[in-house]
């Protein structure tokens, strides 16, 4: 007789769907190869799945969901997908994204990090891997985090892409992340970003001080129909806002912010100064 490991299914949300899917099978009375000839997968994919040694795909997942007749109901299995993917995410992020990536203008404010839509994939794994060592977010959560990124990178890669503006404290350039490789990386993507015919991009210097008119992170999106959202966050908590009461002023800090901040070829040139002294 075949020794089952045992399933902790409050272990995380991975633990959980592997959980909840040999539940499922078995209500069926199905071994994992019968489910697997439905699936298109191996029976030695369907047990590391269930066992959680293996992270579900969103294909795998619609497929169980087909195969279980699951498909937009509340058992969803791509449903449970999301809850996973989104695990490392601040509340109100996920739906941000689905905002951004239909967005016809973009407005990023960041403090010491290169913001995400413009971060290199080796600058990303560097601040994903350092959470992970913090004992923030698992390994699993880290290769999600970094996968989600590219996805929103490529989502702004469209035939009519929006205008992304971008307002960097100076901190993000001179902190430095990963080693001189990565940050030399880094820097020379950001001024190829400031090249492109639909970005500006502008550094706030530490000289500006208290005219600086944010302390937090801040994205701005223009929708089509010229509504505008504002998404902020703290260390441990987002807040995404439709209201133009309160999204209003935030604009107009934005704005602000730009009269304050160098012009794009300053801060170019600030960029390339910066990466002459780490090379």
């Amino acid at each position: 007789m075949v020794n089952l490991k045992e399933l902790n299914p409050d272990a995380s949300p991975q633990a959980a769907f592997g959980a909840r899917l040999r539940s499922a099978r078995e209500a069926r009375g199905w071994k994992q190869d019968e489910l697997a000839a439905q699936v298109g997968y191996s029976g030695r994919h369907i047990s590391a799945v269930e066992t959680g040694r293996k992270p579900p795909t969103l294909r795998f997942s619609r497929s169980l969901d087909v195969a279980f007749g699951f498909v937009g109901t509340a058992e969803s299995f791509e449903r449970a997908w999301g809850e996973i993917r989104h695990g490392s995410l601040l509340e109100g992020f996920p739906e941000y994204v689905g905002y951004e990536g239909r967005a016809v203008e973009i407005r990023l404010y960041n403090i010491g990090i290169v913001p995400g839509l413009l971060q290199t994939p080796e600058y990303a794994v560097v601040l994903a891997d350092s959470a992970v060592r913090r004992g923030a977010i698992t390994t699993e959560q880290a290769d999600e985090r970094v996968s989600f990124l590219a996805e929103r990178q490529a989502a702004l890669v469209r035939p009519r892409p929006p205008m992304v503006f971008v307002t960097m404290d100076e901190s993000c350039i001179r902190r430095p992340v990963g080693g001189a490789d990565v940050m030399d990386a880094q820097l020379a993507h950001l001024i190829e970003f400031a090249k492109l015919p639909n970005t500006v991009l502008q550094v706030a210097p530490f000289e500006i001080g208290e005219r600086r008119t944010f302390d937090l992170p801040v994205n701005l999106l223009t929708l089509p129909d010229r509504s505008v959202i504002c998404y902020a966050e703290s260390q441990a908590q987002g807040n995404l806002d439709r209201e133009s009461t309160s999204v209003v002023p935030m604009l107009t800090a934005y704005h602000q912010l730009q009269a304050e901040a160098m012009s794009q070829a300053a801060s170019v040139a600030m960029i390339e100064q910066v990466r002459k002294g780490i090379s």
